[in-house]
């Protein structure tokens, strides 16, 4: 028998025949023939093969297609000089109709059967260990001397036909600080699955217990990694099994087929191709991936919208990448409450001012766009208010549809926890992200304070408890949009509008948001939301990201989502109809900038995105 010293270095005939002569002392093929492409196998009856490979074009990381052979053929010449697929993997699996009946060291007695039978040829992420090595990140499945862990996921692959099957992902730990490193070392190599599909939580892919692999082995984390997942050609095991095909092979996982083919060399690329990576939540842990071109432009918006037209000292709250971080959390929800109204006027009726509102809607319509959940809710008082101006902002064309519109008040303790979970029930929350926009918030003394410290709490309802209850509840995040310090979501920066803000001591907000928006105008900041988010929904690495790697890109909905985004003529609109309805104007400023080659208007205290 042939041990496992050099094996690394041997080239992929001779692994091919020492394989054939069943003289290899190995349990998967991880680490073997570094420089050289491995392959998944699927070998399915002719009758199924065309629609098994519309499966993999549909399902391109998972199953990343590199031959697929003619009936009864057992060589694949563009992937091997040399090769028998009936005897050149370490080890086979038989299914019949659905069910695994064994394995096999070698197909030859099934010759007859294989004459009406196609081998598919998909790629492997064992292809792209030597890369992620050369950016200095250990491979711990190859340290630990085991195959890597394999795991069936609740993530849907898109149907074709008869095969239908969750995605199998496979997981290898990283240390924090290699994260980055290896999204890109990993990223251009698609005929090895590319980047990853999830960084961090098993559970939210569905996994319950890293512990206990579907296939493979378990693989120990040291101390500071995380967990990071790629696709897995082992998709295929699942989609043969669900067809129920009355006779079908496949490799054992981990037991590849080796190519002659060199891994890709990754090159320098585009910012467009070169992926970021960002911590989003902390429970559960998530973090996720954007272009650094998408990056750059959401930055750009940031640094535009802390203009601060009043000199009020607010750029002494801004923090870094907070736009960012909230609009990849927004991008992962699927269920997003949103809360506006800071009453300003408070002599007047409607107390209510014109900057949140605006910035509001313009969130909601690129939700709807986006196809998520999405619902306001406001005070008991300013109902009637805002059904009237949601009602309008569908006649004016703003929003698809109407808005659902919910009021929250303290009746109990668990109050906030039943609205918004069902049933009280942290487990199934009814929204996955809350956004306060020129809300106001409480401070420090419970009491809810204006710029010139006038305590307005009468006329604010205790949204503040959402926010707090939130912080309770595993994977719900929150954003605050503001532009003075005393708005809800404010507390994270609280103690810098005590330093910086006029009156800052008693206004400040001391409710914190999981991601502070600080903004000149906080409806500059509902904008900068909207479009931040066209742009992650036009980034193709995170579009990638967000579906898991299956399906087909999201780019064809580009116009919806663009006909979604504020404009010029809208927010005219708009603010006619804030008017009509009694509703003041609270600041006054002025904003013209240019992103990605759009402009930016501001009219009345709005900036505006003004669309080619």
């Amino acid at each position: 028998m042939i041990l496992t010293g050099g094996l690394k270095s041997l080239l992929p005939h001779v692994l091919r025949r020492i394989i054939r002569c069943n003289r290899l002392s190995i349990s998967n093929t991880s680490g073997v023939a570094e420089d050289y492409k491995q392959a998944n196998v699927v070998i399915l009856h002719k009758s199924l093969a065309d629609d098994f490979e519309k499966f993999c074009h549909a399902n391109d990381g998972p199953l990343p297609l590199l031959y697929r052979s003619k009936p009864g053929e057992w060589k694949c010449p563009s992937l091997s000089s040399d090769s028998d697929i009936r005897t050149d993997c370490l080890q086979y699996r038989i299914y019949e109709h659905g069910a695994y009946t064994g394995s096999l060291k070698s197909l030859k007695e099934y010759s007859e059967q294989l004459k009406d039978m196609v081998t598919f040829y998909l790629g492997c992420s064992f292809s792209f260990e030597k890369a992620v090595q050369n950016a200095g990140i250990p491979i711990r499945n190859v340290e630990q001397k085991c195959n890597v862990s394999m795991y069936k996921t609740a993530v849907p692959c898109y149907r074709v036909s008869t095969f239908s099957c969750n995605l199998v992902v496979t997981m290898r730990p990283v240390p924090e600080s290699k994260l980055e490193a290896a999204a890109l070392a990993t990223s251009e190599l698609k005929a090895a699955h590319g980047a990853p599909v999830h960084i961090g939580d098993p559970g939210l892919l569905g996994i319950q217990d890293l512990s206990k692999p579907d296939y493979g082995d378990p693989v120990h984390l040291h101390a500071g990694d995380i967990p990071v997942y790629w696709a897995c050609g082992v998709t295929g095991v699942e989609a043969v099994i669900n067809c129920r095909a009355p006779l079908a092979f496949t490799h054992s996982p981990g037991c590849m087929f080796i190519t002659d083919l060199k891994n890709d060399n990754v090159t320098v690329r585009s910012s467009r191709e070169v992926p970021q990576v960002h911590c989003i939540s902390q429970d559960p842990l998530h973090y996720s991936i954007v272009s650094a071109e998408a990056a750059q432009k959401i930055r750009t918006l940031e640094a535009h919208i802390g203009i601060d037209p009043g000199d009020r000292g607010i750029i002494h709250l801004h923090r870094q990448d907070e736009l960012l971080k909230a609009c990849l959390s927004i991008s992962h929800a699927r269920s997003v409450l949103i809360t506006t109204g800071f009453p300003t006027h408070f002599t007047y009726e409607p107390p209510e001012e014109n900057d949140g509102p605006p910035g509001a809607l313009a969130i909601a319509a690129i939700l709807q766009a986006l196809e998520k959940e999405v619902a306001i809710v406001t005070d008991k008082r300013a109902m009637n208010l805002n059904k009237k101006i949601i009602e309008d902002a569908v006649q004016l064309g703003i929003l698809k549809r109407p808005v659902p519109l919910l009021s929250y008040q303290r009746e109990r303790a668990d109050s906030a926890l039943m609205f918004l979970c069902e049933n009280g029930d942290p487990g199934r929350p009814r929204f996955d992200h809350l956004i306060a926009i020129e809300r106001a918030g409480m401070a420090a003394d419970g009491n809810y304070y204006n710029a010139r410290k006038v305590n307005i709490k009468h006329l604010v309802d205790p949204i503040d408890e959402l926010f707090l209850a939130a912080q309770t509840i595993p994977g719900v995040t929150t954003t605050g949009v503001g532009d003075g310090g005393n708005e809800l979501g404010m507390g994270k920066v609280k103690d810098a509008v005590k330093k910086h803000i006029k009156n800052g001591d008693v206004i400040a907000c001391d409710v914190e948001a999981d991601f502070t928006i600080v903004a000149g105008v906080s409806n500059w900041g509902g904008y900068a939301i909207a479009c931040a988010l066209y742009i992650l929904s036009t980034c193709e690495i995170h579009d990638r990201y967000l579906r898991k790697a299956v399906g087909f890109p999201q780019l064809s909905k580009k116009m919806v989502w663009l006909s979604a985004l504020p404009s010029v003529t809208k927010e005219e609109k708009l603010l006619k109809t804030l008017v009509r309805h009694g509703v003041r104007s609270g600041k006054t400023a002025s904003l013209e900038m240019e992103v990605d080659g759009l402009p930016f208007y501001n009219t009345h205290s709005l900036m505006i995105e003004k669309l080619l």
